[in-house]
């Protein structure tokens, strides 16, 4: 399977796809939609509704039919829903899917940056990112991320999504402001208390129930400088990767400073999602990260302290 053959389709069929879902979880967001299911004891984790479920087989239909070049792909989505045995078991490319990511401001009604994102990567690293976040902005605010450039901008629903996405300028990195925001996730009870570590340092660290919305806008226009994350899952951290390797930075593993990857993973039963393992730091700035491995390389590598 040819890489660019993947990502043209990917980028023709895709952002249509993401706006015909955000519609739908607006839609959805009005009724009362919790469903109980995991159980790792994190409420921002375990957060679950009728709308991921729904967003997820959407989706999952979609690029089973839209392509059949998708069906040669691997697929790893958040939930259970979909006809997720129609995709390949054995191949070098993944297309990953998180349905809503922010869950619980989504389902709680606490606030609106919540986001439907798919992102494609090999083992070594992502290919390209998508992220639509329906209430963010007038109509919406869209993230892309492909070979060498990160647009982020307004929605305009009067024209076809691939459009509006073609005439975003480029972002610039010698332009980009520099925020010494840092998210933090992860950390469990601790969350809080690392933030305020971070600070320490002289970056600015944002725990979970202070952060304005999803990473990915914030990252991209520099509004944020990055983040720090215990075992990220598979299905979202990897589009901050993306955006931050594209912008001249990276996402490195805080022990020992080395450029993440995908060769190992693991299931996080409590949460029913892969994980990857240890801390990583994620930045456009280089020097960010070197504060932040410095910070942390001795910090817990056990996502579960019980």
């Amino acid at each position: 399977m040819e890489l660019n053959a993947l990502l043209t389709a990917l980028q023709t069929h895709l952002p249509e796809i993401l706006r015909w879902s955000g519609a739908i979880a607006k839609r959805l967001r009005h009724f009362n939609i919790a469903v109980e299911n995991k159980t790792s004891g994190s409420a921002l984790t375990d957060a679950l509704t009728l709308a991921d479920l729904t967003l997820q087989e959407l989706i999952v239909a979609a690029l089973r039919d839209r392509d059949p070049i998708f069906c040669n792909c691997r697929i790893e989505a958040e939930e259970k829903t979909g006809d997720l045995h129609r995709f390949a078991q054995d191949s070098p490319y993944v297309i990953s899917i998180d349905p809503i990511d922010g869950t619980k401001q989504y389902r709680d009604k606490t606030a609106d940056g919540y986001c439907v994102m798919v992102h494609l990567r090999d083992s070594e690293t992502v290919h390209y990112s998508l992220v639509y976040i329906p209430e963010t902005g007038e109509q919406g605010t869209w993230v892309e991320a492909v070979h060498q450039s990160v647009v982020c901008g307004p929605d305009d629903l009067s024209r076809p999504a691939r459009e509006v996405l073609d005439d975003m300028p480029a972002i610039d990195p010698a332009t980009r402001p520099d925020s010494p925001k840092i998210y933090l996730i992860g950390f469990q009870d601790k969350d809080t208390s690392n933030a305020e570590l971070v600070t320490a340092t002289g970056l600015e660290g944002v725990p979970p129930e202070e952060m304005p919305g999803s990473i990915y806008d914030h990252l991209a226009t520099g509004a944020f400088g990055g983040s720090l994350i215990h075992t990220p899952n598979v299905y979202d951290f990897p589009v901050s990767l993306h955006i931050a390797r594209i912008l001249g930075g990276d996402a490195v593993w805080v022990h020992n400073g080395e450029s993440v990857n995908f060769h190992e993973h693991w299931m996080d039963e409590r949460a029913d999602m892969l994980r990857l393992p240890g801390i990583t730091a994620c930045s456009a700035n280089p020097e960010t990260l070197k504060t932040l491995c410095e910070l942390a390389k001795d910090w817990s590598k056990v996502r579960y302290q019980d």
